[in-house]
């Protein structure tokens, strides 16, 4: 079946992208509701209920020199830019987290669309109405923190944002400054090469409609000269 994209509707080729591109990554996007990021001296990291956590899967790396990111902001239901757009845009920082695949629950929760300001890391859980118990560490060397329970962090600067003509999307690209890499997921051989394994960070990825998925188990192929 050929199917020309000129006879779908914007969300009708939504769905047919989301459920082609697959996997996608998911970008479970940190960044920080104030227009000034205010580390607190006793406790080394930024107040909670200031921080914004969202996931996108409109997302992928784009370069190493420099180290870009790029991930597409759509808009709230209300036309309102999303949270992640306006705090990047006015304090310059992001952390993008990897999930793994039993974070599946929590990375769904901070999809909902809440009211400028309201952190979701203070949500609850609506089922059991129990706190997601997300947690954030300090990410030595840059002003936001990491959450906790991620094996995988970048902290990124914002680089550029571009706007997509007749487009709700916005694309912004930001840039790695540095990773976090958990030692539990990571060998370091002799010559300092570091190995992350894939099977260990066991990375979450995002198919269409409401479906997620693991990764199977990784295999080497040698390319060809």
């Amino acid at each position: 079946m050929i199917l020309n994209f000129s006879d779908y509707s914007e969300n009708q080729r939504y769905h047919l992208m989301t459920q082609t591109l697959i996997p996608r990554p998911i970008a479970w996007a940190l960044t920080c509701s104030n227009n000034e990021i205010v580390v607190n001296e006793e406790t080394n990291t930024v107040e909670q209920s200031l921080l914004n956590l969202a996931p996108f899967s409109y997302f992928t790396a784009v370069s190493s020199t420099p180290a870009l990111l790029m991930l597409s902001v759509g808009k709230k239901p209300t036309g309102e830019s999303k949270d992640t757009l306006t705090n990047v845009v006015k304090n310059k920082k992001m952390v993008i987290h990897i999930a793994s695949e039993q974070q599946a629950g929590l990375v769904t929760q901070t999809a909902a669309t809440l009211p400028h300001g309201q952190s979701e890391l203070e949500l609850t859980d609506q089922s059991n109405d129990i706190a997601l118990h997300l947690k954030t560490v300090p990410f030595d060397g840059f002003p936001l923190p990491r959450l906790e329970q991620c094996d995988i962090a970048y902290g990124c600067e914002l680089y550029e944002i571009k706007e997509i003509k007749d487009s709700p999307l916005t694309l912004i690209l930001v840039e790695v400054k540095q990773v976090y890499i958990s030692d539990s997921v990571m060998d370091v051989d002799a010559k300092n090469r570091i190995k992350v394994h894939a099977d260990k960070v066991n990375p979450l990825a995002r198919l269409g409609g409401g479906e997620y998925s693991g990764i199977t188990a990784p295999f080497s192929k040698v390319r060809p000269a």
